[in-house]
C-alpha cells in the first residue's frame, strides 16, 4: 500500500512516517523539507498543485497531519486558520478519491466535563477548535468511510517542531531556567509513537468514523512537567505552577479535558501506555 502523509516532517508526522515505513510505501510531504530529508513540498492551500501531487504519486491512502496548530496563532489569525484547517481539508477531499485518515483534537470540546468519549457533544471554545471541528464535518460528509482520530497533548523528544512540550521542559531545566506551567489544564498526554501505533492498527482494521486516542494517565500540565523533570533527573523546583487565567493568552483553553480511548481499546485490543512507560522508552531510544 502506498500512503501519502501531509505534515510528515512535524512532531507527529515524523513518528508516523518512521513507523509506517516499515510496512508501507510512504510519500512524505510538507510545507518545507528539512535539510537531509527526502520528501515533496506540498502547500495544502494550492488546490491545483495538491491535485498534481496526488495524480503524480497515486497514493492508496492519505494521512492528513497538516494543520495550523498554534492555538493563540489561530485566534489572532482566524482567516489563515480557516484557510489551512478548513479549506486545506476541502482541497484534499476534492483532490483525492481514496480513504483519508485525519488527525483532530480534544479542542472540539469545551473542557467543562472531560475526559470525553466520541459521543459527547462538541462545543469548541477557540478558533482552532472551531476550524478542526469543521474539518471533521467536511471530511465525513465527503465520505463516511474516512477516519477522524482525535488526540491531545501529543509529545515526543523532537527537534523538528517548536511545539514540543517535552523538549521545552527538558531544555529549560538543563539551562537552569525557571518555567511556568499551568496546573488547571487536565489531559492525557499522548506519545507520538503511541499514536503512530494506533494509526497503523486503524489502517489494518480499516476503521472509519470518529475515534479517540489518548494514553493512560490523566493529569494537569504542571504534574506532567514534574514527571518529566524527575524522569530526566532535573531540578523540578524550577517548575512553578500558574493558572491558565494568569497566562492571559489570546485563546481560551478547555480545562478539564482529555480523551477516553475505550472504543479503540475494544476495537483494536490494545492498552494505552503510561507516561512512565513512554518516557522510559524515549530515554532508551535516545541512549542508543
Amino acid at each position: 500500500m502506498r500512503i501519502l502523509i501531509t505534515g510528515a516532517f512535524g512532531q507527529l508526522g515524523s513518528a508516523v512516517s518512521r513507523h509506517l515505513s516499515e510496512d508501507f510505501d510512504i510519500i512524505r510531504t510538507g510545507r518545507s523539507i528539512p535539510h537531509g530529508k527526502n520528501g515533496i513540498i506540498l502547500d495544502v492551500l494550492n488546490q491545483i498543485y495538491f491535485k498534481e501531487v496526488i495524480q503524480a504519486t497515486e497514493p492508496d491512502l492519505v494521512i492528513n497531519l497538516a494543520a495550523m496548530t498554534p492555538v493563540d496563532g489561530c485566534e489572532l489569525n482566524p482567516n489563515l486558520a480557516k484557510e489551512i484547517n478548513i479549506a486545506g481539508v476541502q482541497h484534499l477531499c476534492d483532490s483525492f478519491d481514496g480513504k483519508i485518515i485525519h488527525l483532530s483534537t480534544d479542542y472540539v470540546f469545551d473542557g467543562e466535563n472531560g475526559p470525553y468519549s466520541e459521543d459527547d457533544p462538541v462545543c469548541p471554545l477557540s478558533v482552532y477548535g472551531e476550524t478542526k471541528l469543521e474539518s471533521e464535518r467536511i471530511l465525513l460528509n465527503h465520505n463516511p468511510n474516512h477516519l477522524v482520530i482525535r488526540g491531545n497533548v501529543i509529545y515526543d523528544d523532537s527537534e523538528t517542531t517548536k511545539a514540543s512540550f517535552l523538549n521545552w521542559v527538558v531544555n529549560s531545566l538543563k539551562e537552569k531556567q525557571e518555567i511556568q506551567v499551568v496546573n488547571d489544564q487536565v489531559n492525557n498526554p499522548t506519545w507520538t509513537k503511541s499514536m503512530a501505533d494506533i494509526i497503523a492498527l486503524c489502517i489494518e482494521k480499516d476503521l472509519s468514523g470518529i475515534v479517540h486516542w489518548g494514553d493512560a494517565d490523566h493529569l494537569n500540565r504542571y504534574d506532567f512537567a514534574i514527571k518529566i523533570a524527575e524522569k530526566y533527573v532535573l531540578d523540578s523546583k524550577l517548575i512553578k505552577a500558574i493558572t491558565t487565567e494568569e497566562l492571559n493568552q489570546a485563546a481560551p483553553r478547555p480545562l478539564k479535558s482529555g480523551l477516553k480511548s475505550d472504543k479503540l481499546v475494544q476495537a483494536l485490543n490494545v492498552v494505552p501506555p503510561s507516561i512512565d512507560e513512554c518516557l522510559n522508552a524515549i530515554l532508551e531510544r535516545n541512549a542508543e
